[in-house]
């Protein structure tokens, strides 16, 4: 194995020894990592090289300007390089392991022991699949002949009959043709009244006095014993079909399948609190828990919308670049950021999008803006999903009563999750709080306002941090 190959080992060597990924959401750097490329910080590992022997000092070879001295590494692959003094640009490739939100959407139900399946909502299209529905209507090049053949085989088997044995029974003494009838059908045998009237009317016409006067049966048990009745199964076996008689209505056209392909699109619509209260510490919090489920989300579905809004006593829409710095010195009012939310979620139809709603502040809210105003608009909106989080470090305050009255409306099943973190931390463990409570629900129903799901906690009772 030569230098090269060994470099290349001991990089992978490196990527396996990445930052652990509960580790990097609570105390990484977010900010370093893309809505498409996660980052995650690699724990450095010494690469080989080759270096002079400080036993050999003194020796013939040290040299002077120019010339490697006792303990420096020696350059396996010299080439042009930045100019003496000039620090390189460029990072390590090793320094980091880059995943795209497939994967970490992967790591993560692995780590948290998650198990969120999409469903799918809007047909993107319709895919015709193999020929196997049948119509009563179509192209001549379509028509199924093996079912048309069976269907007339059918009605043949199932009208055809011997007719020398039914002819017999009206040589049985005394019998006319509505007894000759009668003892047919009564016998299972498929013949209608007027073919017997016209056999009676012909044997009449042929001999030139009515049949009555050939009678050589005493009775119908004892033609039955005197005359076999010969199948029609076993006839067909013996001689074969001259013919089968074929109806229009026997006709069916073959149709190709058609499959439905549905798209698990969703579109996660994050609130956050920008009033003069939530301080630098405290919005660090909530990107350290929405960044990751925008991650998580968007590795699941095959199409993710993101839509941002912000709120102090009005609320406004934003781009993500903002949503986690902006501030401003206003009061608080909860109710705003939920009108805003279900005007954009009219762009977003129930029945074609999965639908998720995330909002996280310090729980202030003005007066009884949350019971009179927030519970009711959050259970007018049809969700997957819907969460707060509540950001408190170091603890709640007397007056962040928000989560609280969320928690205490909102019942298990009604797809509401409610998380509380007051340090790094406490995140993955509201991480899992939120998303278990839809994919633990999956089995559950819908609850109120069309949120599928019920809120659950862990039931391991482990550590998840």
């Amino acid at each position: 194995m030569g230098l090269t190959e060994d470099r290349e080992r001991f990089r992978e060597v490196g990527e396996t020894r990445r930052e652990d990924l509960a580790e990097f959401i609570s105390h990484g750097d977010l900010g370093g990592s893309g809505p498409d490329r996660i980052r995650i910080p690699v724990k450095l590992i010494d690469l080989p090289a080759f270096e002079y022997d400080q036993r050999s000092a003194g020796g013939v070879g040290q040299g002077g300007d120019g010339q490697p001295q006792p303990g420096q590494p020696v350059d396996p692959e010299p080439g042009d390089g930045d100019e003496e003094g000039d620090p390189g640009e460029e990072g390590g490739d090793h320094e980091y392991y880059e995943m795209d939100p497939e994967e970490f959407a992967k790591e993560l139900d692995e780590a948290l022991g998650l198990d969120l399946e999409p469903k799918g909502k809007r047909v993107v299209e319709e895919v015709e699949g193999d020929f196997t529905d049948t119509a009563r209507s179509g192209p001549r090049g379509t028509l199924d002949v093996d079912e048309f053949f069976k269907r007339g085989l059918k009605r043949h088997l199932a009208t055809d009959f011997d007719e020398a044995y039914v002819l017999e029974g009206l040589f049985v003494d005394g019998a006319d043709v509505d007894d000759v009838f009668a003892w047919a059908r009564g016998d299972g045998v498929p013949v209608s009244r007027a073919w017997i009237a016209d056999a009676a009317a012909t044997l009449e016409a042929e001999r030139g006095e009515p049949v009555t006067a050939l009678d050589r049966w005493a009775s119908f048990d004892a033609l039955a014993d005197g005359v076999e009745r010969d199948s029609v199964t076993r006839r067909i076996r013996e001689e074969g079909l001259d013919s089968v008689p074929f109806r229009r209505e026997d006709e069916r056209f073959r149709h190709p399948e058609v499959i439905e392909e549905r798209e698990r699109n969703v579109v996660v619509i994050n609130v956050r609190d920008a009033s003069g209260s939530m301080r630098e510490t405290k919005r660090e919090l909530v990107e350290r828990v929405f960044t990751p489920m925008d991650w998580y989300l968007t590795g699941k579905y095959d199409a993710a919308e993101f839509r941002y809004v912000v709120h102090d006593a009005e609320a406004w829409e934003v781009d993500r670049e903002e949503f986690f710095g902006i501030q401003s010195g206003g009061g608080t009012r909860i109710s705003s950021a939920y009108e805003l939310v279900a005007e954009i979620l009219e762009e977003y139809p129930y029945s074609e999008w999965n639908r998720y709603v995330f909002a996280a502040g310090d729980s202030e809210n003005a007066g009884s803006d949350t019971t009179e105003s927030v519970i009711p608009l959050m259970e007018s909106i049809d969700a997957n999903l819907q969460a707060y989080v509540e950001t408190q470090p170091g603890g709640g305050a007397a007056n962040a009563r928000h989560a609280d009255e969320v928690e205490a409306a909102f019942d298990d099943g009604d797809g509401v999750a409610v998380a509380r973190v007051s340090e790094p931390d406490d995140v993955t463990d509201a991480i899992y709080e939120i998303l278990s409570t839809e994919s633990n629900a999956e089995s559950d129903g819908a609850g109120a306002g069309g949120a599928g799901g019920a809120p659950r906690g862990r039931t391991d009772g482990g550590d998840r941090r």
